[in-house]
């Protein structure tokens, strides 16, 4: 039997398996590393492209077994058809989740002792800006519970249930082979009372044999609704742990938040170590963990928002027009403006109707208790988890100009020392280790010492 080599594949988020460069042209700045969704073993992927009360969602997990054992069921908020229901490729998700990840750049120092670097010594230095680089009839009716639609969509056997309570539900679930864990009918009975219905999916194995995919391919529903949610608690059954969520919403207005919980955005445009380069995985985990329980792990974490025609500094190419059609961008045949122009790396950023919003939610039951409500703002506002790696100049410095930068570097230094401990709660001893940093070297001024004894 194949099994699940899955790169990301399908929606079970809900109920999870219920069984269940372009040439750097300027500041000498380039794009290394991006922290995406890989780094978490457990993250779920849902991209949601919504204009109105109009929806496409695909979904995405990383779930790993044998084909026979995968099925999902997931509230919806109406009846879903046929024509409703796609398999999307996976590729479309590891594009959006490649283009939004937060991201690690680089910095060179020139040479202090050029002319360009004196002049700039006496002006303002601006913000460094680098460039690049988804039983009978009736035993049902005892129980509750209507099949309201049944379908295949390539690998898939689908079913769109409703119930009337949630014990009926649980226990006709498990009649049909769905391995319910304890404790579902709980969790369902809220989407029973608000009549969502129950999109139920399991893997056709001749189906899927005949296919010849190695892999499990994302669902893609489409329905219309005034509700602007998504239904996550089911996904906490099985869960001992939080759970990572990663949500990208294409809207053609701006910046999509949480209405029920706080939104805030990811701690971002920070100097660190330069040895950080080959450790961001780890630096990255470690600072997202240190922000979620500062902000008592009731948050979801902006970690990108942007006009999808550019990017700054690129960690991949936009989606072009036909790849965000295939992420569920219904809107574009409806806008004569809609022909996102080409990347380019050097104009001013051109403005499109898609507009992407990276959401990071990572969520337990105990904290977050409810199903994130969304809702999408005029806030077109860029935003994005960038850190800076600003490595040293080393070759000859004699000058005047020179010999200053030398003994401006110490305390910049440990700066970044500092910083790096405050976002990650690093020891700093260990990270003015790595940075061979001695606080010998340090030279402050009285008052540099009074503040920091003040605690600024």
């Amino acid at each position: 039997m194949k099994r699940f080599r899955f790169i990301i594949s399908l929606f079970v988020i809900f109920i999870g398996v219920l069984c269940f460069a372009p040439t750097a042209w300027a500041f000498c700045g380039f794009y290394v590393a991006k922290a995406d969704s890989k780094l978490y073993n457990q993250a779920s992927q849902v991209v949601i492209a919504r204009d109105g009360d109009r929806t496409v969602l695909t979904m995405a997990n990383d779930f790993k077994g044998e084909v026979k054992d995968f099925a999902m069921v997931v509230p919806v908020p109406t009846v879903i058809q046929k024509e409703q229901v796609r398999v999307a490729q996976p590729k479309i998700i590891e594009r959006l989740d490649a283009f939004s990840a937060p991201r690690l750049v680089e910095y060179f120092d020139s040479d202090p002792c050029a002319p360009q670097y004196r002049d700039r010594l006496y002006e303002a230095l601006p913000a460094p800006a680098a460039r690049i680089n988804g039983a009978t009839r009736g035993d049902n009716a005892n129980l509750g519970v209507t099949i309201e639609a049944k379908f295949n969509v390539g690998e898939y056997e689908i079913l769109i249930l409703s119930a009337k309570e949630s014990g009926g539900l649980e226990t006709w679930l498990n009649r049909n082979g769905y391995k319910i864990p304890r404790g579902a009918k709980q969790l369902l009975q809220p989407y029973v009372r608000s009549r969502m219905k129950f999109f139920v999916a399991k893997v056709n194995l001749d189906k899927f044999e005949q296919s010849g995919y190695q892999f499990l391919r994302p669902l893609q529903i489409s329905y219309q609704s005034p509700k602007f949610i998504l239904p996550i608690r089911l996904g906490m059954m099985n869960a001992n742990a939080a759970q990572d969520l990663i949500v990208y919403i294409l809207s053609p207005q701006g910046q999509a938040e949480i209405t029920n919980y706080r939104t805030v955005k990811v701690p971002s445009d920070t100097n660190i170590p330069v040895f950080v380069k080959n450790e961001f995985s780890d630096f990255y985990k470690s600072m997202f963990q240190t922000a979620y329980l500062k902000e008592d792990r009731k948050v979801a974490f902006l970690e990108y928002a942007w006009d999808m025609s550019s990017c700054d500094p690129c960690s991949a190419e936009p989606l072009n027009q036909e790849e965000l059609k295939q992420a569920g961008v219904f809107w574009l045949d409806n806008n004569g403006n809609d022909n996102l122009p080409a990347p380019n790396f050097r104009r001013p950023f051109p403005r499109s109707s898609v507009f992407i919003s990276r959401l990071h939610i990572r969520y337990s039951r105990d904290k977050f208790p409810e199903d994130p409500m969304f809702q999408t703002t005029s806030n077109r506002e860029s935003f994005q988890g960038r850190y800076i790696l600003q490595h040293p100049f080393t070759g000859d410095l004699n000058c005047q100009a020179g010999r200053e930068y030398k003994r401006s570097l110490p305390k910049r230094f440990e700066q970044e020392a500092q910083t790096l401990a405050k976002l990650t709660n690093w020891n700093i001893q260990d990270i003015r280790k790595k940075m061979k940093l001695s606080l010998g070297d340090l030279n402050y001024s009285w008052w540099e010492n009074f503040l920091a004894w003040l605690g600024f």
